[in-house]
């Protein structure tokens, strides 16, 4: 298969699954496997320098759309940071507060459990695991929901207490930070499920939990990319690649999957937050369901 071509489809991937509930780190190795990736770089696999700075590279791309696509929100929360809009707010419990708390809860753990991150990320029947307890888990948390959020926020009481991101508590923050280490500990597991379903338990509605994966995933996918990027193009970590080692070519190949994978997650993103308003996320529950049991028979045939 052609490069280009190659990376235009693994940019699509990336920008569609990066921030739906289906984990896109899941679909690019099934992408990999399906595509029999051999040619962005010789000898190209999950292994390779290349293909490892590439998956990063796309991913910024995806996680560019949000900064974009949320600026209006980011300027009103920046311009009433800390007090928030009814002066009840601490920089603690402002919404950008709840952002870094969520932020640090994550990231320490996750930095600390770095060599068991990087064991399991390649291991396909912990992803296929990882997406069929998590999409059994997302149903189950989503019914348990879905006749409080069809009756509003006027209807009072029900299981859901938070309508908006706004109210968010300190302590819901911290909840859905340490459900987001089950997200890098376990691949396929996926960050925004870990999220929204950890807001949801906490008694989120879908539009706030939803709103709030969005807003956490910038600091704390910038972090983990940025860090692993680092490494690579300075010679450190597994598999580094530097930047003198990538021609003219290869760097065509990074540009078309970084401007494919913004262009499309950003339509991603439009598209979901006006779905999950009125269908929930069962459909995705559904889906990752039927993806986790292939992994699982792929994984199967291949260590058969």
């Amino acid at each position: 298969m052609n490069d280009y071509l190659l990376s235009l489809i693994l940019g699509i991937v990336e920008g569609l699954t990066e921030f739906l509930p289906v984990s896109s780190t899941a679909h690019l190795r099934l992408s990999e496997a399906l595509l029999h990736v051999s040619g962005l770089a010789p000898d190209l696999t999950l292994d390779n320098g290349y293909w490892k700075m590439y998956s990063i590279v796309i991913q910024l791309g995806a996680i560019l759309c949000l900064p974009v696509y949320f600026r209006s929100r980011i300027a009103a929360f920046l311009a009433t940071f800390p007090r928030g809009e009814r002066g009840d707010r601490t920089p603690l419990t402002h919404p950008l507060g709840l952002v870094i708390v969520a932020f640090v809860v994550t990231a320490i753990p996750s930095f600390l459990l770095t060599k068991v991150i990087g064991k399991h990320l390649e291991n396909l029947y912990i992803i296929g695991w990882s997406l069929l307890i998590g999409g059994i888990v997302m149903w189950i948390v989503d019914a348990m929901h879905a006749k409080a959020e069809a009756a509003g926020p006027s209807a009072g009481g029900g299981r859901i207490h938070t309508w908006k991101m706004e109210d968010m508590s300190l302590g819901q923050a911290v909840w859905i930070g340490f459900c987001q280490i089950f997200s890098g500990v376990f691949p396929g597991t996926s960050r925004s499920m870990s999220t929204i379903a950890g807001g949801q338990i906490a008694g989120m509605s879908r539009a706030s939990a939803l709103e709030f994966s969005f807003f956490v995933s910038i600091p704390t996918m910038v972090a983990a990319t940025g860090y692993t990027l680092f490494k690579s193009v300075m010679g450190k970590g597994e598999n580094p690649i530097g930047v003198s080692q990538i021609d003219a070519h290869g760097w065509i190949v990074l540009a078309i999957g970084f401007v494919v994978s913004y262009i499309v997650a950003y339509a991603s993103v439009a598209w979901f937050m006006a779905y999950v308003r009125k269908h929930g996320f069962v459909p995705f529950a559904v889906y990752r369901l039927i993806v986790g049991t292939l992994v699982l028979v792929f994984a199967a045939k291949l260590g058969g």
